[in-house]
């Protein structure tokens, strides 16, 4: 029974250290990683310059 006790404290062990490593490399990038997202510009649409002006008057039918 002792042996089985032991077997058993060895797996859960084992499981532990399996997805404990994981989850402190994800805790430790995380907040790394939202820091460096940036929030999306909005666009105002096209911009009114004279190339954009030259494009569409050559693009009329």
């Amino acid at each position: 029974m002792d042996d089985q006790k032991r077997e058993n404290s060895r797996r859960n062990f084992l499981r532990l250290a399996a997805t404990a490593a994981p989850a402190a490399v994800a805790v430790a990038v995380a907040p790394k990683a939202a820091a460096a997202v940036q929030p999306a510009v909005k666009s105002s649409g096209l911009r009114d310059t004279e190339h954009t002006r030259k494009y569409l008057e050559s693009a009329r039918f």
